[in-house]
C-alpha cells in the first residue's frame, strides 16, 4: 500500500517551511517513526517521522524547497503484511555508503555544510560528523578546515626552522608575509536561515510599525539574593533538585504589575486594543539557532518552583531543538534576561503584538546612598520598552517602580500586596 508522506500541519502564524535535509534517500528502507526529514520553519525546527515500515520509494521535496503546511513531500510503499524489514549485512554497508560520499551530493550533510565542502574541495569522508545519524554539520566543516590550515602552519614552520637564512631569504621575506595575510583573508557566504531571516523581519517591522520608548529604573537586589541564599537549600530539597533562580522572582514580579496595569498586558489587532484576562509571559532564552521566547502559559497560576521548572525545561529542549510550534506562539508579555550574557544596559525590542518587553541585566555592585550613607548594594538596571500608541510615559514608568518595589520587597510578592 502507498503511503504519502506530508508535511506536518503548521499554525496559522506559521505559512510555510523549508526542506532542511532528508535523512534518507529513494529507495532507502524505512521503520515506523523513524525520522525522514527536517523541515525549519520560522520559529523551530520540525523533524518528521515515517508512518510506517516500508520503502521511500519517491521524494517530492528537496533540500531547500519551501513547503506548505499539509503538501505532500514523498511517498512511502508500506511492506505487505507479515513482511518485516531485514537488516542489511555488514558488508553492504560500505559499498552503497561510498558511491553516496563520493559524488559530490554528500547526502549525510546539510546544505550549508555539503556548500562548503565543495567551496574548499573537501572529502565528505575525511570528516567525522558530529549530527544526527553522523550527518555532518557546517560546524564539522569549519573543524576540518581549521585543523587542514594547523597542520600546514606547523609544516611551514619545520621545513623553515633547520635553514640558517642564506642570502636568498633577504629577497623572499617582504612577499612572504603579503602571501601569508592574502591566504588568510578568506570569505564565506551562507545563505540565512529561516529563523534569523524571521528575527532579522520581525525587528524591522517591530522598529517601523510601532512608536516604541523605552523606560529605565534600577533594583537593588539584595532582599533576593538574600532569600535565595537562606531558603536555596531546602527548596531543592521540597522540588526535586529545582533550583531557585532569578527569573522566577522577576516573572512574579511582572505578573502582578501587568494586573495592575493591563494595558501593559494588552495587544493591538488593528484600531482594536485587545486587553487579556491572563498572563502568557514568554521568556527568552538562548539556543545553539539563536534566540527563541517559549511561553509560560497563565503563569498567574504558577509558583516559583514550577517558574522555574518549565524555564529550566525550555532552555533543555531550545538546545536539543525539540521546541514545538506552540510553546512558542502567542505570550501577553515577554522578559528577556541580557544579564547572563554580561550587559550591564541595553534596550529590548517589542515582540509584536505585544506591547512591552522587561529587559533584566547584570548585577554589579556600586556605591548607593542610603538614609544618607555610602552603602555598596548588588544592583540592577531595568529597562521597559513599550508600545507608546497604546501605554502612556506615566503607566510605563509607574509599572517599572512597581516591579522595582515587589523585588526590592519580596514578601509583597508572596501576599500579593
Amino acid at each position: 500500500m502507498t503511503i504519502e508522506l506530508k508535511a506536518p500541519t503548521l499554525p496559522e502564524s506559521v505559512p510555510d517551511g523549508t526542506i532542511t535535509s532528508w535523512h534518507k534517500k529513494a529507495g532507502d528502507t524505512v521503520r515506523r517513526d523513524e525520522v525522514l526529514v527536517d523541515i525549519e520553519t520560522d520559529k523551530v525546527v520540525i523533524e518528521v517521522p515515517s508512518p510506517a515500515d516500508g520503502v521511500l520509494k519517491e521524494i517530492y521535496k528537496h533540500d531547500g524547497d519551501t513547503i506548505l503546511s499539509n503538501e505532500p513531500i514523498g511517498r512511502i510503499e508500506e511492506l505487505a503484511p507479515g513482511e518485516s524489514i531485514e537488516p542489511a549485512p555488514a558488508s553492504e554497508a560500505p559499498v552503497q555508503a561510498e558511491p553516496a560520499e563520493s559524488s559530490g551530493e554528500a547526502p549525510a550533510a546539510g546544505p550549508a555544510a555539503r556548500r562548503l565542502m565543495q567551496e574548499n574541495e573537501l572529502n565528505p569522508e575525511d570528516i567525522e560528523g558530529s549530527g544526527k545519524g553522523g550527518r555532518i554539520t557546517r560546524q564539522d566543516v569549519l573543524d576540518q578546515l581549521s585543523a587542514i590550515e594547523s597542520d600546514s602552519a606547523q609544516v611551514k614552520d619545520q621545513a623553515t626552522e633547520p635553514q640558517p637564512a642564506p642570502a636568498a631569504p633577504a629577497t623572499q621575506s617582504p612577499a612572504a608575509p603579503a602571501t601569508q595575510s592574502m591566504e588568510n583573508r578568506k570569505e564565506e557566504r551562507v545563505p540565512m536561515s529561516r529563523l534569523r531571516a524571521r528575527v532579522a523581519q520581525r525587528l524591522l517591522e517591530a522598529s517601523n510599525s510601532t512608536a516604541m520608548l523605552t523606560t529605565f529604573n534600577e533594583v537593588n537586589m539584595q532582599p533576593v539574593m538574600e532569600i535565595r541564599k537562606r531558603h536555596q537549600q531546602r527548596f531543592q530539597e521540597a522540588h526535586d533538585g529545582v533550583r531557585l533562580g532569578y527569573m522566577s522572582f522577576f516573572v512574579r514580579a511582572s505578573i502582578e504589575a501587568l494586573k495592575r496595569f493591563p494595558a501593559v498586558n494588552a495587544s493591538l489587532d488593528g484600531n482594536d486594543i485587545v486587553y487579556h484576562g491572563y498572563q502568557d509571559i514568554g521568556v527568552a532564552v538562548s539556543s545553539p539557532r539563536g534566540l527563541v521566547v517559549p511561553v509560560l502559559r497563565d503563569a498567574d497560576n504558577m509558583g516559583f518552583a514550577r517558574i522555574e521548572q518549565e524555564i529550566l525545561e525550555f532552555g533543555e529542549k531550545a538546545r536539543a531543538g525539540k521546541l514545538a510550534i506552540e510553546e512558542l506562539a502567542g505570550g501577553t508579555f515577554t522578559v528577556s534576561n541580557g544579564g547572563i550574557f554580561g550587559s550591564l544596559l541595553s534596550t529590548p525590542i517589542l515582540n509584536p503584538p505585544q506591547t512591552a518587553i522587561l529587559g533584566m541585566h547584570k548585577i554589579q555592585d556600586r556605591p548607593m546612598v542610603v538614609d544618607g550613607e555610602i552603602r555598596i548594594l548588588p544592583m540592577m538596571y531595568l529597562a521597559l520598552s513599550y508600545d507608546h500608541r497604546l501605554i502612556d510615559g506615566k503607566e510605563a514608568v509607574q509599572f517599572l517602580v512597581s516591579i522595582k518595589d515587589l523585588l526590592e520587597d519580596p514578601t509583597r510578592l508572596v501576599l500579593e500586596i
